[in-house]
């Protein structure tokens, strides 16, 4: 069975040429919990995904998969 995926945050990092480790520095977050965010494994908090978005420059609603 395939993994669902919720989030897109890899692939904002990767278009915006950023690493997870970056990402971990600007949240000031541990390395492991962005990985598994990454992943899908474990999903981001609504106020920690404005964050991410803040720190990417991007709107929110790039960082989710569409529902349609």
């Amino acid at each position: 069975m395939e993994k669902e995926v919720f989030n897109r945050i890899k692939a904002v990092l990767a278009e915006k040429g950023k690493t997870n480790n970056w990402l971990a520095d600007e949240l000031d977050m541990n390395r492991t919990t962005i990985s598994k965010w990454c992943r899908n494994d474990m999903q981001p908090r609504v106020e920690t995904l404005f964050q991410i978005a803040k720190a990417l420059d991007v709107d929110v609603r790039e960082l989710l998969v569409s529902s349609k």
